[in-house]
């Protein structure tokens, strides 16, 4: 049971032996890249998710409250929740406008349409903020998709010029002479196919995860403002 195993690590451990100081040089980056990758794979896939389970949290709560600035008056402070900071963001602008001279915010009064607008642009920026929070990272994604298989054809390469140049040396082009450096030349080019295909995997679906919490993100705020002008827009 145990022969096809030591079999595989004999041959990794042949392999290794024959790969040249570029090579191991190589394997050693993508290793490194591979670690990054699958921890921003993981810490991204838990921001999403709590994201997510935060947002359906606080948008029941937000529905069923009678005033738009209730629970911001209430002084509820929801860590990590992307639909909360923008609402928060949106009711201290608001707030501030509402402000009289005495610099207490009066709920009775109403504003003008260029004050919501401000109002308006501030719940947008948050948006925007808040998107920018959630992509954080997915670039490192990126780079170790399209960068990770350059690397590794670059060592096979390398590996293969190195293999060739010996055999020239020899003076023989024999299945001995060339297979060992061949085989320790393609080992680059597995590792970093190795690092790419998950992270491929895992970029895809995190895009796709972002631009679903970006749209509801934007619902939220249309929802928002409409609350806002509904209850403190001032009629023309």
């Amino acid at each position: 049971m145990n022969v096809p195993v030591l079999f595989a690590e004999t041959q990794l451990q042949f392999v290794w032996g024959r790969a040249t100081i570029a090579a191991r040089g190589i394997i050693f980056i993508l290793v490194a890249g591979s670690i990054v990758s699958w921890y921003m794979m993981v810490a991204k896939a838990i921001q999403m998710r709590r994201a997510k389970k935060l947002n359906q949290f606080f948008e029941t709560e937000f529905r069923n409250q009678k005033n738009v600035l209730g629970m911001f008056d209430r002084r509820i402070e929801t860590s990590g929740c992307p639909m909360f900071a923008v609402y928060k963001e949106g009711c201290i602008e608001l707030n501030a406008r509402l402000k009289t001279g005495e610099g207490v915010a009066d709920r009775r009064t109403f504003l003008s349409l260029k004050a919501m607008e401000h109002v308006k642009r501030t719940i947008e920026n948050a948006v925007a903020r808040e998107a920018l929070k959630l992509e954080s990272g997915l670039i490192l994604l990126a780079i170790a998709v399209s960068g990770a298989p350059f690397l590794g054809l670059l060592g096979t390469v390398w590996g293969v010029m190195d293999t060739f140049a010996m055999v020239g040396q020899m003076g023989r082009a024999d299945l001995p002479t060339m297979a060992p450096g061949v085989s320790a030349a393609l080992i680059t080019t597995v590792a970093g196919l190795l690092v790419a295909i998950p992270s491929m995997f895992a970029y895809n679906g995190l895009v796709h995860t972002l631009r679903v919490r970006t749209v509801e993100l934007d619902n939220f705020a249309q929802d928002l403002v409409s609350k806002m002008e509904t209850e403190y827009l001032k009629d023309e």
